[in-house]
């Protein structure tokens, strides 16, 4: 995708990145038609069809397509595992791969973050900027917006034992939230997602494609971003490889990091900023002493309760091979059929102790088993139908760290997760589980459910619970806050999200994220490029929230 600019070596603005921090910077910033915008992306374009048919999904995540090829350090809490821990590598980033979810959050993440130093960041601050970047299908109210350029939809997945599952949240005392991105985040509620006409809404589609079609935008895919190049402390552009070949374009505005949660805090480490003493450890010279980049790592860990399900639900038999490969060309050529649904319909957000400001558990409900697969009669037998909840814990105090393997650039960083380092952590998620588990066996779901699988009949102790969960925990794929922005001495980046201690540096990505909100990230990864937007463009914040 090239241009009259395909040629130029320097930009006003040079992105780096085409994830969905990156696409929604290009959108904002391409708007004012003086800025000549480079976005450069490691990953290939975003062509693959199992990328935009809403099902493709599992196919991607199981080849481990588009994709980093990441994997976390063992864990000596998680029994020595390498934890994998896939960010998409492909235009659209994590958006082009991830499960699409839309969830902003508890509102007192954000009145967290404004207490904790990140001035300006606040409910009433985000609110409107939510509200700005979204088309909700139930159209605009105090909450959400109905003319921004991401669509987002609630689920389309029919199946009866969404309904038995709300009853059950009921008789536990969990109420249902009509929209958990609106006025009430706490309860069970129909999942939204990021799908538009039965495709995958993703960033490039949202905020890329239409930035590019303005004629300022120029993006390079393939193309590996090796150092930001820097004129003391001042970033004037970087240097990148493609097809074999080292080239420098210059930014005369600004550099911008929106490379994710393992790969900004890597490239800022490669050009001299970050912890000094690592970086000599490795044979890099300092430019600029920055001791926490990297170091804040905050992810969500999930374990996951399931049952068989006696009478098979409606996905299984839409999972019949000749069903299946008509609905993926039906999903392909008109954004039509099942493969334009997903087998989720729920999230719940609960608080596991009433006097706590946001909600620390996520519920994520499936209706179908881990290893569902395509099935013919006669040729491969069907598998054998299951559903499970998945509790999320949301608020982790164990923090983890992304360090450089070497000065080599093209070194996969090392990833040290260190889950449940802090024995809170542990119990916390020990009472998920639990009320996930007596969740399933309320009487509502006595209809769908056969016997449990996970952790099985025979776990019941707590120490049983914690060895089940230290063999079987997964990253719910949330990553973040490897370069916090605050006012804080912690924080790698001020309220505007500029790298403290340089000039026309900044980090706008998961990366920049405090600590972690209540639920799945997209949502406050775009948002806080939403909002950095203006102060890119010398505009005012728009009006508070009343």
């Amino acid at each position: 995708a090239s241009d009259g600019m395909a040629g130029t070596k320097e930009y006003d603005y040079v992105i780096v990145g085409a994830g969905s921090a990156g696409c929604m910077l290009a959108y904002r910033l391409g708007a004012d038609p003086g800025n000549r915008i480079l976005v450069l992306e490691a990953g290939g374009p975003d062509t693959d069809p199992l990328i935009h048919i809403p099902l493709g999904l599992g196919k991607m995540h199981e080849k481990r397509a588009h994709d980093w090829g990441y994997d976390a350090e063992p864990e000596e809490t998680l029994n020595g595992r390498e934890i994998e821990a896939m960010r998409g590598k492909v235009v659209g980033g994590s958006s082009s791969i991830n499960v699409m979810a839309y969830v902003r959050g508890h509102r007192g993440d954000y009145d967290r973050w404004a207490a904790n130093g990140a001035a300006g960041w606040s409910y009433a601050d985000v609110l409107p900027y939510f509200r700005r970047m979204e088309s909700w299908e139930g159209g605009a109210d105090n909450w959400r917006g109905g003319e921004g350029p991401l669509h987002t939809q609630s689920a389309k997945s029919d199946d009866p034992l969404w309904e038995a599952w709300i009853e059950a949240g009921h008789a536990m005392g969990f109420g249902f939230t009509e929209d958990y991105n609106g006025e009430k985040q706490e309860g069970l509620g129909r999942s939204q997602s990021n799908i538009h006409k039965g495709r995958r809404h993703s960033a490039a589609t949202a905020f890329l494609r239409p930035a590019m079609r303005r004629g300022n935008v120029t993006l390079r895919d393939s193309t590996y971003v090796t150092r930001i190049v820097m004129d003391g402390n001042r970033a004037t552009g970087v240097a990148y490889s493609r097809l074999g070949r080292t080239e420098i374009v210059r930014a005369a505005k600004e550099v911008v990091l929106s490379g994710g949660v393992f790969n900004s805090p890597q490239l800022l480490m490669l050009s001299g900023i970050g912890p000094a003493d690592h970086l000599r450890s490795v044979g890099i010279e300092p430019v600029i002493d920055s001791p926490y980049v990297g170091r804040n790592l905050q992810d969500h860990l999930a374990v996951q309760p399931t049952a068989t399900r006696p009478e098979p639900g409606p996905f299984r038999a839409t999972m019949r091979f000749d069903r299946m490969a008509t609905a993926i060309v039906r999903a392909h050529l008109f954004g039509t059929g099942p493969a334009t649904v997903l087998p989720g319909g729920l999230h719940g957000f609960i608080k596991t102790r009433s006097d706590l400001s946001a909600t620390d558990i996520q519920f994520l409900f499936r209706g179908a088993p881990g290893n569902a697969h395509m099935w013919f009669p006669g040729i491969k037998r069907p598998y054998t139908d299951g559903f499970g909840v998945r509790p999320v814990l949301l608020h982790p105090e164990s923090r983890g760290e992304v360090l450089l393997r070497s000065a080599d650039p093209f070194d996969k960083v090392r990833i040290r997760q260190n889950f449940l380092s802090v024995p809170k952590d542990l119990e916390t998620l020990r009472t998920g589980v639990k009320l996930a588990r007596e969740m399933m066996h309320q009487p509502a779901l006595d209809a769908f459910r056969g016997s449990e699988t996970a952790p099985g009949a025979k776990v019941k102790s707590d120490a049983e619970l914690d060895d089940w969960i230290r063999r079987t925990a997964i990253t719910a794929h949330h990553p973040s806050c490897t370069t916090p922005m605050g006012t804080n001495s912690e924080a790698v980046l001020d309220t505007e999200c500029r790298v403290k201690g340089a000039e026309n540096l900044r980090v706008v990505d998961a990366s920049a994220m405090p600590d972690l909100v209540s639920g799945n990230i997209h949502a406050a990864v775009l948002v806080i490029a939403e909002k950095v937007s203006d102060h890119m463009l010398g505009k005012p914040y728009l009006p508070r929230a009343a």
